[in-house]
């Protein structure tokens, strides 16, 4: 293929995609227009009705309007609501069986009158479950059988023969979106409720706080003021922080010594020297309640590879270093 003919391939592709974003930015726009006019009281209506059951919100739906399902699912499980998916398929074959009375059901369907949803429309209706639409099917099966129906706008697809799902489910993952930050902020959700969801991987580390993985008691490199540095050296040395902490007779701390300031001074008569003449006054420290990415914005800001983490009389109560941080998955 000649270089005439990528670069035609090439710019008939960036055309799809300005093409497709485009579309889906009026879909967007006509999403924000709805939620100031008639879509706002049933929204609302929405986030009442999951905010007051005491059991879980089931959601539903069958192909893409069931991945975006998953999806509103794992979002609402991930901050503060209990929520699972059921394939409406599986439903119809003793899933209903996971749905009580204390639930209430979102089922997503963009046309509203996916057969694969009959039995668990069925279901709510025979045993009172509440049921909200998400769907764009004003007069369809789903909206007529809904508690509270979701409208959403009918926008055009980006899809150039208006079949592939697009601008549709674009406009479900963001209503879904809007559900779950709705309901976070409606149960006053905080920082420290999304940790005891997300343990794991780089976002639970970034959660984490310098208290979680500071080292602490006899771990912390600390020396009096006064003390030669000789002494301070082999107290450096042994912990292998790169640093030793300087103590006022209050138990403060009142500086800190490197392995750079020992660097500094080896042309000086440092045997009969004191921790006084070396070290650093009032370095940086953190609280044990900084989290670990502030901690680590800290060292990077400085340049330097250790923190002593001191109460608020400024007391030692730990040292967290930089590899801490890197081996928690903060970097």
């Amino acid at each position: 293929m000649n270089k005439r003919a990528v670069r035609l391939i090439e710019n008939g592709a960036i055309e799809s995609a300005m093409r497709t974003i485009e579309t889906e930015r009026l879909g967007m726009e006509a999403l924000e227009r709805a939620l100031t006019n008639g879509l706002a009281e049933p929204f609302s209506r929405a986030v009442e009705i999951i905010g007051d059951i005491s059991g879980r919100v089931v959601i539903t739906g069958v192909g893409k309007s069931g991945h975006i399902g998953n999806k509103l699912a794992a979002s609402l499980a991930s901050t503060g609501t209990p929520a699972f998916f059921v394939h409406p398929v599986e439903a119809n074959h003793g899933d209903l069986g996971m749905i009580t009375q204390d639930d209430v059901i979102i089922a997503i369907s963009w046309g509203g009158e996916s057969a694969e949803l009959r039995g668990i429309i069925s279901y709510s209706r025979r045993f009172s479950i509440p049921m909200i639409a998400i769907t764009a099917g004003e007069t369809s099966t789903l909206a007529r059988e809904s508690d509270v129906v979701l409208l959403l706008p009918k926008e055009q697809e980006a899809c150039p023969h208006g079949l592939a799902p697009t601008t549709s489910t674009l406009l479900q993952l963001a209503i879904g979106d809007a559900l779950t930050v709705a309901l976070l902020e409606a149960r006053g959700f905080t920082a420290e409720d999304f940790r005891t969801f997300h343990p794991g991987g780089k976002l639970g580390a970034s959660l984490s706080h310098v208290a979680d993985i500071m080292h602490k008691g006899d771990r912390v490199p600390l020396v009096s003021l006064g003390t030669g540095m000789p002494e301070a050296a082999m107290t450096l040395s042994k912990m292998r922080f790169g640093c030793v902490g300087v103590i006022d007779d209050d138990g403060c701390l009142c500086g800190i010594v490197t392995d750079g300031d020992i660097a500094r001074n080896l042309g000086t008569s440092l045997a009969e020297m004191r921790v006084d003449e070396v070290m650093t006054r009032n370095p940086k420290t953190v609280k044990e309640t900084t989290l670990a990415t502030g901690a680590m914005a800290v060292l990077n800001r400085h340049n330097i590879s250790a923190l002593i983490v001191v109460d608020d009389a400024r007391r030692p109560v730990g040292i967290v270093h930089f590899h801490d941080l890197l081996r928690i998955g903060v970097a």
